[in-house]
């Protein structure tokens, strides 16, 4: 088991109490993006007390800063919806506002919402506020105190107003990288400890697209002409395949087509390097477009993700590790709280993706187990720093699958909570009870 001592809560032991504490919570909530946006209103509507604290200063993650859809809701092949309840509430809302649509993914896995980071970030907002939690935006969690039982008492909070403490019953560690996991000395694998990971991505809008020309223009042909360019040695496409479709927006595409390999996302110098590299390759792609694409040649550069997608760090060793013959097996759980019927979708390296899809369009459980990482009793996590290997992560990672991983993980650090008993220690009957009458869509083990 890898362990990482993170040494600044020990450092200043002596004088934490003179840390200010900024809230004294049941729940607090690490990472906004989508699942702990979900994670953060289902503990509160569950009757916790609940403080989500995000770096950024806007909630939605991946979801608003990265992407512009949503994959997962829908299994491939006859698109039968596997996630519902408050991921379902979103994707209502942002329909009901003409900012949403479904849309067939290029690679046939299933239909994704495409939708407005815009307006999908002021629904989180509204939605998170509405639920009751509270938030703090330009917030980090660095460093966690844990009791001698193991349990993870206060989270240091670095801030604009300087070192701050937050004290909670229960933490959700939804930061994507296991952030809290990691600090807490829980186990893991990612790059640091030599396990791939996937390359990172930088995505862009273009505006003054013929859409119509655009949609026309084969993908075979596209992937096609994008290898000619780079075998020419014309342009510099280290992934000569990906996708750019419509928006909400008319005349406005976005494109997911850059690919930054080699990369440990939770070294600094590391992804600051990447950052910059995924900045340089959108200019290459966006010049391939304009000059050889049908349907792009008065194209221009509008938007760039506000950071580098990251689509896989840490994941933690939790008290059941899914793996690739799960998710190919179509495997049912008792103790599932989650489904999914996404292939794996790999993006290691080289320049196109692996894809392994489910046999007969099948769907498979995230059993809870997956979120409960070894040794820490009072931390649960949600999102794509679950316990997984990495093929089975490439499947489970989708931004709907990490939305009801979130429901599920907020629910329960709530009725934790309110019990006074340590996650493990509900009944799994009790937590999947109440998500399936909050519209989770949870499966049959006895499938």
């Amino acid at each position: 088991m890898h362990r990482r001592p993170f040494p600044l809560a020990t450092a200043i032991a002596p004088v934490l109490n003179q840390v200010p504490l900024t809230a004294a919570v049941d729940v607090l909530v690490a990472g906004g993006g989508s699942a702990g946006c979900v994670a953060a209103i289902a503990a509160a509507r569950t009757g916790a007390r609940v403080l989500l604290v995000e770096r950024h200063g806007s909630l939605g993650g991946i979801g608003t800063s990265v992407l512009d859809t949503f994959y997962g809701f829908y299994t491939p092949g006859p698109n039968t919806k596997v996630v519902g309840g408050i991921g379902q509430e979103v994707v209502d809302a942002l329909t009901a506002r003409d900012s949403a649509f479904i849309r067939p993914n290029t690679y046939g896995a299933g239909g994704g919402v495409t939708y407005s980071p815009e307006v999908l970030t002021m629904l989180w907002d509204e939605l998170v506020t509405g639920s009751g939690a509270d938030v703090l935006f330009h917030t980090t969690a660095i460093d966690v105190v844990l009791d001698a039982a193991g349990n993870v008492t206060d989270v240091l909070l670095a801030t604009r107003n300087g070192l701050l403490r937050a004290s909670a019953k229960v933490i959700v560690d939804c930061t994507g990288d296991a952030d809290i996991c990691a600090r807490a000395g829980a186990g893991y694998d990612g790059a640091e400890t030599g396990e791939p990971v996937q390359a990172l991505t930088t995505t862009f809008r273009v505006a003054n697209v013929d859409t119509d020309r655009a949609r026309s223009f084969p993908k075979d042909e596209l992937f096609e002409l994008m290898a000619q360019a780079a075998s020419n040695g014309d342009y510099r496409l280290p992934r000569q395949e990906g996708s750019i479709h419509r928006t909400p927006v008319d005349g406005v595409s976005l494109a997911n087509m850059t690919r930054v390999e080699g990369v440990d996302p939770t070294d600094i110098r590391q992804l600051t390097r990447a950052e910059m590299d995924g900045r340089r390759q959108v200019g290459e792609y966006v010049r391939f477009l304009r000059d050889l694409v049908p349907g792009y040649e008065k194209a221009s550069l509008v938007g760039l993700a506000t950071h580098i997608g990251v689509r896989e760090a840490r994941r933690i060793h939790g008290d059941y590790q899914l793996t690739a013959d799960d998710v190919l097996g179509a495997r049912r759980f008792d103790d599932g709280i989650a489904q999914c019927g996404a292939p794996i979708e790999d993006h290691s390296g080289g320049t196109d993706t692996l894809w392994r899809y489910i046999p007969g369009n099948g769907v498979y459980d995230i059993p809870l187990r997956c979120l409960l990482p070894k040794g820490l009793h009072n931390v649960i996590v949600a999102g794509r720093c679950l316990s997984a290997t990495h093929e089975a992560h490439a499947s489970a990672r989708s931004i709907a699958q990490c939305m009801a991983m979130g429901q599920a993980a907020g629910t329960l650090a709530a009725l934790s909570s309110a019990s006074r008993l340590a996650p493990r220690q509900i009944k799994v009957a009790a937590l999947r009870s109440r998500l399936s009458a909050d519209g989770a869509i949870l499966g049959d083990p006895d499938r």
